[in-house]
């Protein structure tokens, strides 16, 4: 990985890490309430989450951050680069 991106040349995001993965957050994309309400759930640059399961048709995704479970659309996500 280079640069931040990946495969492709996209950047890599929350929604690619796969289910018992681990990923800390680089960067948060996008504006306003979105990226506000993200923040305010506790996922900020430099945090680590960790991927507990992805529901069966793929939305929402479970994760663990700072010690409690959070469920998140993929929409929200994808708004969220890791390394």
């Amino acid at each position: 990985m280079a640069n931040g991106y990946w495969k492709d040349n996209r950047m890599k995001t929350l929604r690619d890490i796969q289910v018992g993965g681990t990923a800390t957050v680089k960067k948060l994309h996008g504006e306003g309430p979105l990226k506000r309400r993200v923040m305010d759930m506790g996922i900020t640059k430099g945090v680590e989450i960790y991927v507990r399961k992805v529901a069966p048709l793929g939305d929402p995704i479970e994760i663990t951050v700072r010690g409690y479970e959070l469920s998140l659309r993929k929409a929200d996500a994808e708004i969220i680069e890791v390394d």
